[in-house]
């Protein structure tokens, strides 16, 4: 709706994971260099953590997206399967049509074509995200996935990203031999204040808008609703140019913030979350 009056090429604050609209902090940056590590490397496996909305799924496209074209990447998402159905969506990811049903046949499969890949000196890549969902019983297919090698190289580079309980369960003693294996680890925190700042900008100008549309005043009164946390800016900042829009104000300033807290119900994020950089979804007011 408001995109012809702010002069916007498209939606500068939608929540679905654009790699194109990523912006880089510090933190993400870092994790990024992890990963780029990890594949370029065939280095084992890294381990990415980060609260809800923290821009994990975000960072791995990018990732994805700049990635030499000798990779061959497979990406899961659904991770509420049994050992054999995640096997089986690996291998359907990475382009490999099988039927067989056992755990043995489809790993003798995998490991094939990791061979071919590494003979023909393609590197192979293997994303799982919402990673703190899978079973105990696919963490150790994992595992043994990642003890795929040469007497050099890893057949196969791993990421798992997901939220805090990820972290929990890889270090919960049972699954000693899984950490073991992990070569890097990473958390992904909230923006600060500064990055919040930088972050509205940065999507408004990828957008196709460079002008000052959120106020100075403005901004500090986003970042104590949302704590840095990129999903809620993007729900905020999209409401808060929706009531401008409907207002035919030209700009956002703290009575346009205000207004939009109101409309979603959100309180202060420090009341929610407690500590910054920890995400809980905003309550209503009552």
């Amino acid at each position: 709706m408001y995109l012809e009056f702010f002069g916007f090429t498209e939606h500068p604050f939608r929540l679905t994971p654009d790699a194109d609209f990523l912006y880089m902090s510090k933190a993400h940056a870092r994790a990024k260099a992890y990963m780029d590590y990890t594949v370029l490397s065939r280095d084992g496996f890294v381990v990415v953590t980060g609260e809800i909305g923290s821009g994990k799924t975000t960072l791995i496209n990018k990732l994805v997206a700049e990635l030499p074209e000798d990779v061959v990447v497979a990406k899961i998402f659904q991770t509420q399967l049994n050992e054999t159905e995640f096997l089986q969506a690996v291998l359907t990811e990475f382009g490999i049509e099988s039927y067989a049903t056992s755990k043995t046949e489809l790993l003798n499969l995998l490991n094939e074509f990791l061979i071919e890949c590494y003979s023909a000196d393609r590197r192979v890549l293997l994303t799982i995200d919402e990673a703190q969902n899978l079973s105990d019983k696919v963490l150790e297919e994992i595992r043994l996935l990642s003890g795929l090698e040469t007497n050099k190289d890893k057949l196969l580079s791993i990421i798992l990203t997901g939220q805090p309980e990820l972290a929990e369960v890889i270090d919960s003693p049972h699954m000693e031999q899984l950490a073991q294996r992990v070569r890097l680890r990473f958390h992904l925190g909230a923006l600060s204040e500064d990055e919040t700042q930088n972050y509205i900008r940065h999507r408004m100008q990828i957008a196709g808008n460079e002008q000052d549309v959120f106020l100075d005043d403005a901004l500090p009164l986003i970042y104590e609703y949302t704590g840095g946390t990129p999903r809620l800016i993007n729900s905020l900042c999209d409401m808060a140019l929706l009531t401008a829009f409907v207002d035919q104000r030209e700009t956002v300033d703290e009575t346009v913030i205000t207004a939009s807290v109101e409309e979603l119900g959100w309180v202060p994020f420090s009341s929610v979350a407690g500590r910054p950089g920890v995400y809980k979804p905003p309550l209503r007011r009552r």
